[in-house]
């Protein structure tokens, strides 16, 4: 079992550790993991909506306790909350003005960060980089599984750039927005998988060629891209009557969705 502080065995985690993934999850903390990485990110699990944990278990078969360690981790990564005496909820989904708000740091830092990975960046950090993008590639048409391992390996990408860079601040500041995990909540069933693989490609070919120029452009250009995405993405919810989350008859569904407007 795993403990309490530490990740799962995820999909970014094995890419980063040069590991080949396995064909199912080794231990239940990463079964639980993975699933329900995958119910959020889908929203299969609604925003705001209690996650009964016995629900869970039922239809997973495990026990509670992977699922509660889970949980802990989801939490880490502001996915879930926990209310004391209640439970685990699914975090509300951010509004416009916020991911507005998301966009207009990331477009201070990333882009100068992905310059200086250019410049300073070991050859063990852009290995790694060019791995991790081969496996999304790989994924990016895949199940709703495979869905959520894209989104945790589009937020890996962004964390090893802002390292490579060599600054800890950077690095910190982006690894503590854990924003995209949150941002696939709203582009499931788009095509924002296949047009993510190419910019993420022209990014670390600059990387690769050592091109500060060129790596700040893409970075640049890669965000420009994704906060359109997200726009329309928006455009089309506002589109949509108002109407309660469909129930799809999954256990992990415990009470009525909401989300923040």
């Amino acid at each position: 079992m795993v403990a309490n502080n530490q990740e799962p065995l995820s999909f970014a985690r094995l890419v980063a550790l040069d590991e080949r993934r396995p064909v199912y999850p080794q231990t239940l903390v990463e079964l639980a993991y993975e699933q329900l990485l995958s119910m959020l990110v889908t929203m299969k699990i609604a925003p705001g909506q209690h996650i009964g944990i016995e629900a869970l278990a039922r239809e997973l078969q495990i026990s509670q306790t992977p699922i509660r360690e889970a949980l802990t981790l989801l939490e880490a990564q502001k996915l879930a909350y926990k209310t004391p005496n209640v439970g685990f909820r699914a975090a509300d989904l951010l509004t416009r003005q916020e991911i507005n708000a998301l966009f207009a740091l990331r477009q201070l830092i990333e882009p100068k960060a992905a310059a200086w990975a250019a410049e300073s960046a070991d050859a063990n950090a852009l290995r790694a980089l060019a791995k991790l993008a081969e496996e999304m590639e790989r994924v990016q048409n895949g199940d709703e599984l495979a869905y959520a391992q894209f989104a945790e390996g589009d937020a890996r990408l962004h964390d090893l750039v802002a390292r490579a860079s060599g600054n800890r601040f950077v690095a910190e500041t982006i690894e503590g927005l854990h924003v995209h995990l949150h941002i696939f909540r709203f582009l499931y069933k788009t095509n924002a998988q296949t047009e993510a693989v190419k910019e993420h490609e022209t990014i670390i070919n600059a990387l690769l060629a050592r091109d500060p120029t060129a790596a700040e452009e893409a970075m640049r250009a890669h965000l420009v891209a994704s906060q359109k995405r997200m726009d329309a993405a928006f455009a089309e919810q506002e589109r949509q009557p108002a109407t309660d989350p469909v129930d799809d008859g999954r256990a992990a569904r415990g009470g009525r969705g909401r989300r923040r407007r």
